[in-house]
């Protein structure tokens, strides 16, 4: 069964909030902690700033109705 656009989007919006959540509570020092004996390790920085940046883009994408303006140019024919 596929997503509506509703959907969809509070899923990915959901998502985005995951892992703001995530960069904040490393920036924030929380990168690794242990209780008793076991321990827990947050995902490296970039790999959620690049997690961030794919998903804000993603929406984007869908608030703007699936359509992205692009141009080439192309020389010498």
């Amino acid at each position: 069964m596929d997503m509506t656009t509703e959907e969809r989007l509070e899923t990915l919006r959901l998502e985005l909030l995951q892992v703001k959540t995530a960069i904040a509570a490393i920036q924030n020092g929380a990168q690794e902690y242990r209780i008793g004996s076991r321990s827990l390790r947050k995902p490296d920085l970039g790999l959620l700033y690049q997690e961030r940046d794919r998903l804000e883009r993603e929406i984007d994408y869908i608030e703007r109705g699936g359509t992205i303006f692009r141009y080439a140019i192309f020389e010498g024919r």
